[in-house]
């Protein structure tokens, strides 16, 4: 995307949203980032219109004189400095540079320089000039010498991060959403269900460990296709087809107990995690994906559901052989109850969220 554009974007909506003369031409001011390998650099530009009342200034075209720029550079610097958060403050120890008048004579620009090696994570948040509700501050990032990434910030915006195209982006990356897939899937009372039903049975190691990577390259492939916007199916949908899962599993057990036919769970696990993988896409959007570090994100957040799964593995089949090696009439009755608990939760989940809204 060329650099002017998303200027260009923001001229046209300014004079769609202009009504009277006398009302703010330009509500936008624009933060330029230069991510080195050692520091930070990069401008800021802003209305005039806003700068004066921020610095005591009743009429804002006083800060066209160089005397009064200069008598005000400190408290500008400071505003800056306060309503920016960036890179753990950043900002409060930025080198300023050169200030000068830009726009025909409408905006303040300043330099800035932010020593030190950056992180591989980078969170920034403004809150410029919120007394206009229709401020915005737009936002370029730049790195080895390309725009990387561009946010449009608005007063209620949250806070975003940017991850470098580093070693350390990377390890950023997979520190945040490696966690979060294992989170997801610790707490998500349905994919544990449905994992713990298709467990019940039991079987080898090996059959097991199938049946588990099965679901992973299911869940995989729809996460994958979600997130990327390719295949989007409502949630509505995809939330009843979940809990229809867990029945289907369940049901399939108790069948398996009265010798109905063969072993067809690595096909289920495969199949519905097509299904599941729909669910924790919802998940990862509402988390948020860095469009810069999508592919990293993607698989560190894939891990993450793989390594929770894993660990409910290890935990649930070694109870099971542990009751089936020293209560083996015991372990009869696991298989029979456990699977009709299976059924009755994915039947409670599916009326919940087809006749009640729980989606």
């Amino acid at each position: 995307m060329p650099i002017l554009f998303l200027r260009r974007c923001a001229f046209f909506l300014a004079l769609f949203l202009a009504a009277p003369a006398s009302a703010h031409p330009v509500p936008f001011s624009y933060l330029d980032l230069v991510v080195g390998d050692q520091a930070v650099d990069g401008k800021i530009r802003a209305h005039l219109r806003d700068a004066g009342p921020v610095l005591g200034i009743a009429d804002w075209t006083e800060l066209l004189r160089p005397d009064v720029r200069e008598a005000h550079r400190s408290a500008l610097e400071a505003y800056f400095a306060s309503h920016i958060a960036f890179e753990n403050g950043g900002f409060r120890r930025a080198e300023w540079g050169a200030m000068r008048i830009v726009d025909s004579n409408e905006a303040v620009e300043i330099d800035f320089h932010i020593p030190g090696k950056p992180p591989g994570a980078l969170t920034l948040d403004t809150a410029l000039f919120t007394a206009d509700p229709l401020h915005q501050t737009f936002v370029n990032i730049y790195e080895h010498g390309a725009l990387r990434q561009q946010w449009i910030f608005s007063r209620d915006s949250a806070p975003k991060t940017y991850y470098r195209g580093s070693t350390a982006g990377v390890l950023a990356v997979m520190g945040t959403f490696i966690p979060s897939g294992t989170h997801h899937i610790l707490i998500g009372p349905d994919h544990l269900l449905f994992l713990f039903g298709l467990l019940l049975l039991g079987g080898g190691w090996r059959r097991l460990v199938t049946i588990v990577t099965a679901f992973t390259i299911g869940h995989s492939i729809t996460l994958s296709l979600a997130a990327l916007d390719i295949v989007n199916p409502p949630a509505r949908l995809v939330e009843p087809a979940i809990a229809l899962t867990i029945v289907v599993v369940g049901v399939d057990n108790l069948l398996q107990r009265k010798g109905g036919g063969r072993d067809l769970r690595p096909l289920a696990a495969l199949v519905f995690g097509l299904i599941h993988g729909f669910g924790f896409a919802s998940v990862l959007k509402e988390f948020g994906l860095p469009q810069e570090a999508l592919g990293w994100s993607l698989f560190s957040f894939n891990v993450g559901v793989e390594l929770g799964q894993l660990a409910v593995v290890v935990v649930a089949a070694s109870a099971l052989v542990v009751i089936r090696k020293r209560w083996p009439a015991v372990s009869s009755r696991v298989v029979t109850i456990g699977s009709i608990a299976v059924v009755a939760g994915g039947a409670y989940w599916f009326v919940e969220r087809v006749f009640f809204g729980g989606v």
